[in-house]
């Protein structure tokens, strides 16, 4: 059964998609973006603040489908400039246990919606 989750604490979609989608007990959450879910406002003045925003993002929309980072199985991280790699990977790694870290791809990419350095999109068990 197909349930869409919903936060105030994520960005709402800037489309016709849900945050997220829990089916059993996997969700797939839609990539997010540094949005300021209180204010609307991007968040890009540097690419580590970018990625907290991203990444603060997507714990809201874990938290609203019961879940947290230790859930996650798999993220999908699209950027426009891989020099921004190793800025990235701090941040993002900073929100898991490295012995237990999801499986990950990282691409670079020509554009992003709204013209953002990065979003990041999740799958994780319950």
């Amino acid at each position: 059964m197909k349930k869409i989750i919903e936060t105030k604490n994520a960005p709402a979609p800037l489309g016709p998609y849900s945050q997220a989608v829990l089916i059993n007990n996997t969700l797939y959450t839609s990539g997010q973006v540094a949005i300021n879910p209180e204010t609307g406002n991007l968040i890009t003045n540097n690419i580590s603040d970018e990625t907290q925003q991203v990444m603060n993002n997507l714990k809201a929309v874990l938290a609203s489908a019961e879940m947290d980072f230790t859930n996650v199985i798999k993220t999908t991280i699209f950027i426009t400039n891989m020099d921004d790699f190793n800025a990235i990977n701090s941040v993002y790694g900073s929100y898991f246990d490295e012995a237990t870290a999801p499986a990950r791809e990282t691409v670079q990419v020509v554009k992003l919606p709204k013209n953002v350095n990065i979003e990041i999109s999740m799958i994780a068990i319950k």
